[in-house]
Protein backbone atom coordinates (compact mmCIF):
# COMPACT_ATOMS: atom_id res chain seq x y z
CA UNK A 1 0.00 0.00 0.00
CA UNK A 2 0.86 3.65 -0.14
CA UNK A 3 2.29 5.33 2.47
CA UNK A 4 3.28 8.65 2.95
CA UNK A 5 3.94 11.34 0.91
CA UNK A 6 1.26 10.52 -1.32
CA UNK A 7 0.70 11.56 -4.69
CA UNK A 8 -1.22 14.42 -5.45
CA UNK A 9 -5.04 13.89 -4.79
CA UNK A 10 -7.41 13.89 -8.32
CA UNK A 11 -9.87 16.28 -8.23
CA UNK A 12 -12.42 13.40 -9.10
CA UNK A 13 -10.89 11.46 -5.94
CA UNK A 14 -12.61 14.52 -4.00
CA UNK A 15 -15.56 14.49 -5.40
CA UNK A 16 -16.00 10.70 -5.13
CA UNK A 17 -15.08 11.26 -1.10
CA UNK A 18 -17.64 13.91 -0.84
CA UNK A 19 -20.22 11.73 -2.22
CA UNK A 20 -19.37 8.97 -0.05
CA UNK A 21 -18.98 11.26 3.38
CA UNK A 22 -22.52 13.27 2.36
CA UNK A 23 -20.48 16.31 3.07
CA UNK A 24 -17.40 18.20 1.17
CA UNK A 25 -14.33 16.61 2.05
CA UNK A 26 -11.80 18.14 3.99
CA UNK A 27 -7.79 18.45 3.89
CA UNK A 28 -7.26 15.54 2.56
CA UNK A 29 -3.75 14.96 1.69
CA UNK A 30 -3.73 11.15 -0.14
CA UNK A 31 -5.54 8.48 -0.73
CA UNK A 32 -4.44 5.40 1.07
CA UNK A 33 -6.56 2.30 0.14
CA UNK A 34 -8.58 2.45 -2.99
CA UNK A 35 -11.23 -0.31 -3.51
CA UNK A 36 -10.32 -2.58 -6.60
CA UNK A 37 -12.53 -0.27 -9.10
CA UNK A 38 -10.34 2.35 -8.24
CA UNK A 39 -12.43 4.50 -5.33
CA UNK A 40 -11.46 6.00 -2.60
CA UNK A 41 -11.60 3.46 0.60
CA UNK A 42 -9.26 5.20 3.18
CA UNK A 43 -8.27 8.92 2.95
CA UNK A 44 -5.55 10.38 5.01
CA UNK A 45 -6.61 14.12 6.38
CA UNK A 46 -3.78 16.78 7.26
CA UNK A 47 -3.50 16.72 11.07
CA UNK A 48 -4.61 20.38 11.33
CA UNK A 49 -7.94 21.51 9.13
CA UNK A 50 -7.54 24.33 7.10
CA UNK A 51 -9.94 25.93 9.67
CA UNK A 52 -7.47 25.36 12.67
CA UNK A 53 -9.01 22.40 14.34
CA UNK A 54 -6.83 19.33 15.53
CA UNK A 55 -7.38 16.27 13.28
CA UNK A 56 -5.82 13.01 14.95
CA UNK A 57 -7.52 10.66 12.82
CA UNK A 58 -4.86 10.67 9.63
CA UNK A 59 -6.32 6.96 8.38
CA UNK A 60 -10.42 8.13 7.92
CA UNK A 61 -12.45 4.93 6.63
CA UNK A 62 -14.40 6.43 3.61
CA UNK A 63 -16.06 3.94 1.73
CA UNK A 64 -19.57 3.60 2.87
CA UNK A 65 -20.15 -0.03 2.80
CA UNK A 66 -16.86 -0.39 4.81
CA UNK A 67 -18.14 2.28 7.05
CA UNK A 68 -21.57 0.79 7.61
CA UNK A 69 -19.77 -2.75 8.17
CA UNK A 70 -17.11 -1.77 10.97
CA UNK A 71 -20.65 0.04 12.77
CA UNK A 72 -22.23 -3.54 12.74
CA UNK A 73 -19.15 -4.74 13.94
CA UNK A 74 -19.26 -2.07 16.75
CA UNK A 75 -22.67 -2.47 17.30
CA UNK A 76 -22.28 -6.21 18.03
CA UNK A 77 -19.67 -5.49 20.95
CA UNK A 78 -16.48 -6.63 18.54
CA UNK A 79 -14.41 -3.67 20.66
CA UNK A 80 -15.11 -4.94 23.99
CA UNK A 81 -13.74 -8.44 22.44
CA UNK A 82 -10.63 -6.70 21.44
CA UNK A 83 -9.79 -4.95 24.69
CA UNK A 84 -10.33 -8.57 26.40
CA UNK A 85 -7.81 -9.47 23.45
CA UNK A 86 -5.37 -6.47 24.18
CA UNK A 87 -5.02 -7.12 28.01
CA UNK A 88 -4.49 -11.01 27.73
CA UNK A 89 -2.56 -11.38 24.93
CA UNK A 90 1.39 -8.97 25.21
CA UNK A 91 2.16 -10.27 21.68
CA UNK A 92 -1.15 -8.44 20.37
CA UNK A 93 -0.54 -5.48 22.97
CA UNK A 94 2.77 -4.90 21.65
CA UNK A 95 2.28 -4.81 17.87
CA UNK A 96 -1.00 -2.86 18.71
CA UNK A 97 1.77 0.14 20.57
CA UNK A 98 3.83 -0.75 17.33
CA UNK A 99 0.65 0.15 15.11
CA UNK A 100 -0.03 3.29 17.01
CA UNK A 101 3.97 4.59 16.77
CA UNK A 102 3.70 4.14 12.88
CA UNK A 103 0.19 5.83 12.83
CA UNK A 104 2.04 8.78 14.59
CA UNK A 105 5.11 8.48 12.05
CA UNK A 106 2.74 8.40 8.95
CA UNK A 107 0.74 11.66 10.38
CA UNK A 108 4.18 13.32 11.22
CA UNK A 109 5.01 13.69 7.49
CA UNK A 110 2.15 16.16 7.22
CA UNK A 111 3.19 18.30 10.18
CA UNK A 112 3.38 18.30 14.02
CA UNK A 113 0.17 19.57 15.57
CA UNK A 114 0.79 19.91 19.31
CA UNK A 115 -2.87 19.48 20.74
CA UNK A 116 -2.53 16.09 19.52
CA UNK A 117 0.85 15.15 20.44
CA UNK A 118 1.03 11.33 21.18
CA UNK A 119 -2.81 10.63 20.12
CA UNK A 120 -3.31 8.56 17.38
CA UNK A 121 -6.74 7.30 16.95
CA UNK A 122 -9.17 4.36 17.48
CA UNK A 123 -7.93 3.85 21.07
CA UNK A 124 -4.35 3.02 20.14
CA UNK A 125 -2.13 2.70 21.97
CA UNK A 126 -3.99 0.58 24.74
CA UNK A 127 -7.61 -0.05 24.03
CA UNK A 128 -9.95 -0.37 20.80
CA UNK A 129 -12.40 2.69 20.89
CA UNK A 130 -13.06 3.16 17.57
CA UNK A 131 -13.08 0.28 14.57
CA UNK A 132 -13.54 1.96 11.81
CA UNK A 133 -10.29 4.01 12.51
CA UNK A 134 -8.18 0.90 13.02
CA UNK A 135 -8.94 -1.05 9.89
CA UNK A 136 -8.69 2.24 7.78
CA UNK A 137 -4.72 2.14 9.21
CA UNK A 138 -5.23 -1.89 8.09
CA UNK A 139 -6.56 -0.74 5.25
CA UNK A 140 -3.83 1.67 4.48
CA UNK A 141 -0.93 0.41 5.87
CA UNK A 142 -1.48 -3.54 5.09
CA UNK A 143 -1.71 -6.58 6.52
CA UNK A 144 0.11 -7.36 9.56
CA UNK A 145 0.92 -3.90 10.90
CA UNK A 146 -2.17 -3.23 13.10
CA UNK A 147 -3.62 -6.36 14.46
CA UNK A 148 -7.08 -5.15 15.66
CA UNK A 149 -7.28 -3.40 12.37
CA UNK A 150 -6.76 -6.93 10.38
CA UNK A 151 -9.18 -8.68 12.91
CA UNK A 152 -12.12 -6.28 12.63
CA UNK A 153 -11.83 -6.77 8.48
CA UNK A 154 -11.31 -10.62 8.66
CA UNK A 155 -14.85 -10.41 10.86
CA UNK A 156 -16.06 -8.12 8.79
CA UNK A 157 -19.02 -8.52 5.96
CA UNK A 158 -17.41 -6.13 3.90
CA UNK A 159 -14.26 -7.29 1.70
CA UNK A 160 -11.92 -4.71 -0.30
CA UNK A 161 -11.29 -7.75 -2.42
CA UNK A 162 -14.98 -7.23 -3.92
CA UNK A 163 -16.54 -4.07 -5.19
CA UNK A 164 -19.51 -3.01 -3.53
CA UNK A 165 -19.72 0.58 -4.46
CA UNK A 166 -22.43 2.48 -4.83
CA UNK A 167 -22.90 4.47 -7.72
CA UNK A 168 -21.40 8.15 -7.15
CA UNK A 169 -23.59 9.77 -9.39
CA UNK A 170 -20.49 11.40 -11.45
CA UNK A 171 -21.43 9.79 -14.64
CA UNK A 172 -19.42 7.59 -17.24
CA UNK A 173 -15.97 8.52 -15.54
CA UNK A 174 -13.94 6.14 -14.03
CA UNK A 175 -12.46 6.17 -11.49
CA UNK A 176 -8.63 6.53 -10.64
CA UNK A 177 -6.32 3.34 -10.70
Amino acid sequence: MTRPPFEPVAERDIRIVSAQLGRPARDVVGIAARCVCGAPTVVSTKPRLADGTPFPTFYYLSHPVATAAMSSLEAGQLMVECNELLAADPEIAAAYARAHDDYLADRAHYGEVAEIAGVSAGGMPTRVKCLHAVAAHALAAGPGANPIGDLALARSTWSPDVCQCPDYGLGDEEPSA
